[in-house]
């Protein structure tokens, strides 16, 4: 048996026995994760569902739970008993500070510290590849290149990367961070930027399984990509992790060539895409 203790408490988890972990998911009602509620189901001992959305009715090995990332003590209700959580839950793309602020900072926050004070020994954080959006599109990116957000949203997700470091640093936890490429319902890519950036239901459900039942690690950032022939995201550096993904985008590379739309000269630069022009007023050229 493999066990991971943690500084977050005297609580020992068996990672690599699934059938004995409670997993909590708070964005449960959101697209990805009804992904993995689907995926994931009968997989662990439990799997928590938390959204302040309306949820379907709990299956056998469910719980639903209201969960509003705002309120720390909901939170902390939320996280009873859990062996590691699953983090989506808050604006999902561009939006106005006063709506990222409380649920992509203050909402985090309170995720990371939840699972402090009820030791928690392992949080897996959504972050996205919008926290490197404003890299080169021709520099293949590993997990070691400096943050270079695009947007709000993006900060957004660089604050949770760096919180979710100091967290494992200081207090022990074994953290994860995926940076998601492009996930969409229907599970399809649909222009021509997602050839390199598309991730498939069944390889977002296979990294977050890789990630929850993984004996032990410290810290780790993981692209959330599938196996697409264009990818320029690097994983080489977390093989360790045992993530395969199954799908390819190319088999879509005909039909949306076909349509011929070009994509913005500005976006076409950088790995963020159609964020990275959204209220640009710089010059591309002093970006390096």
């Amino acid at each position: 048996m493999s066990l991971t203790a943690t500084d977050t408490g005297t609580k020992m988890t068996s990672f690599t026995e699934p059938g004995n972990l409670r997993v909590l998911i708070t964005g449960a009602a959101g697209n990805i994760g009804k992904c993995l509620r689907t995926h994931l189901r009968g997989r662990y001992a439990l799997l928590r569902l938390a959204d302040i959305a309306e949820q379907e009715p709990a299956q056998a090995g469910e719980e639903i739970r209201t969960l509003d990332v705002r309120d720390m003590a909901s939170v902390e209700r939320c996280m009873e008993g859990i062996d590691c959580v699953i983090h989506l839950a808050g604006i999902p793309g561009v939006d106005t500070w006063d709506r990222i602020l409380p649920m992509n900072i203050d909402g985090c926050y309170n995720v990371f510290e939840a699972a402090r004070r009820q030791h928690v020994p392992r949080v897996i954080f959504a972050s996205s590849n919008h926290a490197v959006g404003y890299h080169r599109r021709e520099r293949f990116l590993d997990n070691a290149v400096e943050p270079r957000p695009d947007s709000l949203y993006g900060v957004s997700k660089v604050f949770g990367e760096a919180l979710g470091r100091m967290y494992a640093d200081k207090y022990g936890m074994s953290v994860a961070c995926l940076r998601i490429g492009t996930f969409r319902t229907p599970d399809r890519p649909s222009e021509a930027r997602q050839l390199l950036t598309w991730l498939s239901h069944r390889d977002m459900a296979q990294l977050a399984r890789r990630c929850i039942e993984h004996a032990s690690y410290h810290f780790v950032v993981v692209y959330g990509v599938s196996n697409n022939l264009r990818n320029r995201w690097d994983n080489s550096q977390v093989k360790f992790l045992g993530y395969q993904p199954q799908d390819d985008s190319e088999v879509f590379a005909a039909e949306i060539l076909a349509k011929d739309i070009p994509e913005n000269p500005i976006a076409a630069q950088f790995h963020g895409g159609f964020y990275c022009p959204l209220e640009f007023v710089g010059t591309t050229e002093r970006i390096s």
